[in-house]
């Protein structure tokens, strides 16, 4: 089959959830013997010295990556509340992107598009124009669910009242989007209930997030016991919202309580003002590392306190892959087919991840026992090689309708 993708940024690197669920899916593919062709959007965000150009995976297909300014200005998101469009999905709408990607379907034709997530819809009217090709709609998460779970998480009334108006209108606009697409793929059955709920005839698949194992080697003997992590892109509100919510809830505990331990924070885009919580040889907020999986490898219990979000958590995952203990709360472990007390421990409240951490922290070989079970629930269910079958199977099955 000749596929193509959509994408609202460049998946290289892989390191963060969106580009490592897009670069497995493509590395599936072809390794499957199918052709695929890759059109990205690249925010301009430095890539500290990754030239995606150096990507092997780049050299397997036909890959267009297109520089566009995402930047949105105060002045501009203001004007939202006023007119009513949607800022967060009107500053991936490019030009010159959707005139080369017109020109590329009236020259090729393509058995299925897929769209990776609801920022690429902006160019779902150009695409419908000139295609009879089936088109898939994957959904990462759903959108309007996270800002109706961040609205819900706010005490300020007029900060709670903006994001309900945004969730109400991103609701409205993405269950449009849907209604145009032959078929939809979600990480989990949540999501799918929420879909057929919505469009009762729309085909929707669950393909849980994939991962190719070989990458993921733990190595108990390289990590920090006891010790704390967080890995996660900052530049999402959820994970900001979360470890903003652990870090005043126990940076106490953790410095001069009874959880003395050392706390490691990384990933990308963390806010200058989260240096306000480093505390030399407790607290250590260390930004983008250079190989995450070397850092989760370093590190023993993984900190996941999201209190809003949606879809699957692709560092969650990871972390089960490198046998990480994961104290999570249930929102954040949400379509993993877990089981508390064997392969994650969930926390849901203060308290809850207080005793969590306590038991942890005191008893190195409970955790090997978590982790250990968890690297055998993403071997059977999340291999990256059985779910790009279902993939295959699926698009096979969008053919035919």
């Amino acid at each position: 089959m000749k596929i193509l993708l959509l994408t609202h940024l460049t998946p290289f690197p892989q390191n963060s959830g969106y580009p490592i669920v897009v670069g497995n899916t493509i590395q599936g593919l072809v390794d499957s013997g199918h052709q695929v062709t890759l059109f990205s959007l690249d925010t301009k965000k430095p890539n500290k010295g990754n030239d995606p150009k150096t990507d092997a995976l780049t050299s397997q297909i036909h890959y267009y990556c297109h520089e566009t300014d995402t930047n949105v200005s105060p002045a501009q998101v203001a004007l939202s509340w006023v007119n009513g469009k949607l800022f967060m999905i009107d500053r991936y709408y490019d030009a010159e992107f959707e005139r080369l990607l017109i020109k590329e379907l009236q020259s090729t034709t393509y058995d299925i598009i897929q769209f990776e997530g609801l920022f690429v819809t902006a160019y779902l009217n150009a695409v419908r124009k000139v295609t009879s090709s089936k088109l898939l709609y994957r959904a990462h998460h759903i959108e309007y669910l996270v800002w109706e779970r961040l609205a819900q998480q706010k005490n300020d009334p007029i900060k709670r009242l903006y994001l309900r108006l945004m969730a109400k209108r991103i609701k409205k606009f993405e269950l449009q989007q849907l209604k145009r697409f032959d078929a939809a793929a979600v990480f989990t059955t949540q999501d799918k209930d929420l879909l057929n709920g919505h469009h009762p005839q729309l085909p929707v698949e669950i393909l849980p997030v994939g991962l190719n194992l070989t990458r993921y080697q733990p190595s108990w003997d390289k990590t920090e016991f006891p010790s704390l992590f967080f890995l996660g892109a900052m530049d999402w509100m959820p994970n900001r919202e979360g470890m903003e919510w652990f870090l005043d809830n126990f940076v106490q505990e953790l410095t001069q309580g009874d959880l003395r331990v050392r706390f490691y924070v990384a990933g990308n885009d963390i806010p200058e003002r989260f240096d306000d919580y480093e505390v030399m040889g407790k607290i250590y907020i260390q930004g983008e590392v250079d190989d995450a999986l070397e850092f989760v490898n370093s590190k023993a219990i993984m900190i996941v306190p999201l209190l809003s979000g949606g879809g699957m958590r692709v560092k969650i995952v990871e972390g089960m892959a490198m046998q990480k203990c994961i104290i999570s709360t249930s929102l954040g472990a949400e379509g993993i087919n877990y089981k508390h007390g064997v392969n994650i421990l969930i926390a849901n409240t203060r308290e809850e991840f207080f005793r969590a951490i306590k038991r942890c922290i005191s008893d190195e070989n409970y955790c090997k026992d978590i982790g250990h079970h968890a690297r055998l629930l993403v071997e059977e269910q999340h291999n990256a090689a059985s779910i790009t079958q279902r993939l295959v199977t699926f698009y096979q099955q969008m053919l035919l309708a």
